[in-house]
């Protein structure tokens, strides 16, 4: 089960994934691009009808407040408070994270930042395989902590024109302001350009399909994207302290994912690999999801180091989604790696405790972007500005040097509006 990379003697180097868009791809995405643009609401019922086999017509692109509060009624009771402390959970760790603005005065200069919120978000949750409460919570949360006005929600219909309970509940209870019964491209293309019932947005966020991320990767510009998500990633590192039926379990929760989820055991003991090997196939007995399980188990790799430096390296190479440290001193260990989206420190800390909101969102950087791509967060739902002001004599000072810059460019007009400043040619 787990293919064997033996990296001890070898000086090859580990390649991340990479987003790889079949042409064809690209261009149904282009197509439903403009035909969202030219025919908004009409076009997104069509395709509706088209991809999701649902019709609504009668129900209406836009969630009712009847739907939702059917939706409440229809979650159960355990599910609504697991969701309740999930937001909770989200908005502890996104107030954190929210910058401030802040002023300084240095000799006649008053300078400083403004930080403010977006004021329309687009938050993508994917359907499909399964239903995601959690990918609203993650997304929603950081844009009403940030004090974004409006939040509008798009996710895939049933066939019967609804959206699942516990979706719904999860974004009234979130905070979204809107959720539009619409998925794939057609719903990244109406957040883009905006139709007569979905608000064009300033941002989208959140996972999804190829279509998805080729939609989200044309409309860049035009609003701003968190980033381009491709399959999910673990990477696991190992020491002979390792509980192999732990680090089984924790392989096949991130298999779950998708067909194409990738998965490393980076060891510096052949034994470990072997341990977990066997636990591996033990706790696949009792694995749901088999198809998709198995298939993304395919992909997985033991990989063989010569130490733990030599680990670190090709942590760095990969630089996996998640990165799961189950090492005698792990501690020392973090301090030697910088490419991964989240870690997960010891036994205790399995992987999709940050998928339920435990001190992480789980919207994260794949595809080798954790090179130099951060999480979802509160900062990605806000600007930041630079404010200026400067005295009489500031700007006598400063114009001289300023100036002398600007002209070196070739920039006279610069220079001018800097030394039209100076105190002495104002009198």
């Amino acid at each position: 089960m787990l293919g064997l990379l033996d990296l001890r003697e070898r000086g090859e180097r580990l390649e991340p994934s990479r987003f790889e868009i079949d042409p064809t791809v690209t261009d149904t995405v282009r197509g439903i691009l403009a035909d969202v643009r030219d025919g908004g609401d009409r076009v997104l019922a069509e395709l509706a009808l088209r991809f999701d086999g649902a019709d609504l017509s009668a129900s209406g692109l836009v969630v009712t407040d009847d739907e939702f509060d059917r939706a409440t009624s229809e979650t159960p009771a355990e599910l609504r408070a697991a969701l309740d402390g999930l937001i909770a959970r989200l908005h502890d760790l996104h107030a954190r994270q929210l910058p401030s603005g802040w002023w300084d005065e240095h000799e006649g200069v008053r300078f400083g930042e403004v930080v403010k919120p977006l004021v329309r978000v687009g938050c993508y949750v994917p359907g499909g395989r399964a239903v995601y409460p959690s990918s609203v919570c993650m997304t929603v949360v950081p844009a009403v902590v940030a004090g974004v006005e409006q939040i509008v929600l798009c996710t895939p219909p049933r066939r019967d024109g609804s959206i699942p309970a516990a979706v719904l509940y999860a974004a009234r209870h979130a905070g979204a302001t809107t959720v539009v019964k619409s998925g794939g491209a057609q719903a990244v293309g109406a957040l883009a350009f905006g139709t007569a019932s979905v608000p064009g947005v300033d941002r989208i966020v959140g996972p999804g399909n190829a279509y998805v991320t080729e939609a989200k990767r044309q409309v860049a510009g035009i609003v701003g994207i968190d980033g381009l998500a491709g399959p999910s990633e673990l990477a696991i590192v190992a020491d002979d302290t390792v509980d192999p039926s732990l680090a089984a379990l924790d392989l096949i929760a991130q298999a779950e994912h998708d067909p194409q989820a990738r998965t490393f055991l980076i060891t510096t003991e052949p034994e470990v690999i072997e341990r977990v090997g066997a636990a591996l196939e033990d706790a696949l007995e009792r694995a749901g999801r088999r198809e998709i399980v198995d298939e993304a188990l395919g992909h997985t790799r033991a990989v063989l180091v010569r130490d733990l430096p030599h680990a670190a390296q090709v942590v760095d190479d990969l630089a996996p989604e998640h990165l799961l440290l189950l090492l005698a001193e792990p501690d020392m260990f973090l301090g030697t790696v910088r490419s991964f989206g989240a870690v997960f420190i010891g036994p205790w800390s399995a992987v999709p405790f940050g998928d339920y909101g435990v001190a992480s969102n789980h919207v994260l950087p794949t595809a080798g972007t954790a090179r130099f791509a951060s999480g979802l967060r509160t900062a990605d739902f806000v600007t930041v500005r630079s404010v200026v002001e400067m005295t009489p004599a500031s700007a006598s000072r400063l114009a001289p040097e300023t100036s002398a810059i600007a002209r070196s460019e070739g920039l006279v007009g610069h220079a001018a509006a800097m030394d039209a400043r100076i105190a002495e040619d104002r009198t």
